[in-house]
């Protein structure tokens, strides 16, 4: 009897079967400042339980400068659409110079969003369903924000969340020395106000700091990765494929990471050692 209902095609799953596109890993490059952008919106906890306030960030990917940001009571697309319009009046892009990377949220998916955008010539561009990772710059601007020392459990009133990321929001571009750009601040490079590479400051900052602690290592300072040439997320051949394309990675800038856990291994180990 199968083999007679497999010779008429009729072995198979009889009900109707939703079948979800393949979404395309987006990928975009940036070569310089204020060519690709990552905006997303996080909460703040508010005064009390189930009260929050929302964080709007716009970042560029190149220099990880915080080009615009914002917190509000609510998430609305009309509030992301006047942060978008004046950060690029801001930046003065032109039509045609930007690409906007987000999640699919709804403010981040929404038709004002939308149509501002392509008045504005700027290609827009969002993560896959269900993946978390697509939009990395972002997320890791959020992690630095929440694990400072400084940040609250909660905030008593929007107007404390804005001065606080008006204090905050100063220091990540201006003092925080990233490791992602040869441990330059965002601003040095958003700006390529960058120290010429044979010149080396009094006050280069040394990671880890030894602070005159005994048995410190020159081993456990890392070489600083060079600075940004390319900008992205992960792949390591990033390409610009149309306005539908997403973040990847090039250069070495995860290398930093990598060259410090090394050498920070091998310091414990000559520690260890040492009689």
């Amino acid at each position: 009897m199968y083999r007679i209902l497999e010779a008429n095609r009729e072995v198979r799953e009889r009900r109707n079967q939703l079948r979800h596109p393949r979404y395309a890993k987006p990928q975009l490059l940036a070569t310089g400042p204020n060519q690709v952008w990552s905006w997303d919106i996080t909460k703040l906890l508010g005064p009390a339980k189930w009260t929050y306030f929302y964080l709007y960030v716009i970042l560029d990917i190149f220099s990880r400068y915080v080009v615009g940001w914002m917190v509000a009571a609510r998430e609305s697309a009309a509030l992301a659409k006047r942060l978008v319009q004046e950060t690029s009046a801001k930046q003065g892009i032109e039509p045609g110079q930007l690409a906007l990377q987000a999640d699919r949220g709804p403010s981040m998916k929404s038709k004002p969003l939308a149509l501002l955008l392509a008045d504005l010539g700027v290609a827009k561009s969002h993560s896959r369903p269900r993946v978390s990772n697509d939009n990395p710059f972002s997320e890791s601007q959020f992690k630095t924000l929440k694990y400072r020392p400084e940040f609250p459990d909660r905030f008593g009133s929007i107007q404390d969340a804005r001065a606080f990321c008006q204090r905050l929001s100063p220091w990540y571009n201006t003092e925080h020395y990233h490791t992602a750009l040869g441990l330059l601040t965002p601003e040095m490079v958003h700006y390529h106000r960058a120290p010429p590479k044979s010149s080396t400051p009094d006050n280069a900052p040394c990671w880890p700091p030894t602070n005159g602690t005994p048995g410190a290592s020159p081993a456990a300072n890392p070489n600083p990765s060079p600075r940004p040439r390319r900008s992205g997320s992960t792949h390591p051949n990033a390409t610009k494929k149309g306005s539908n394309s997403t973040l990847t990675s090039e250069g070495e800038c995860p290398k930093s990471v990598d060259t410090f856990r090394a050498s920070r291994r091998s310091s414990i180990v000559e520690l260890r050692m040492s009689p």
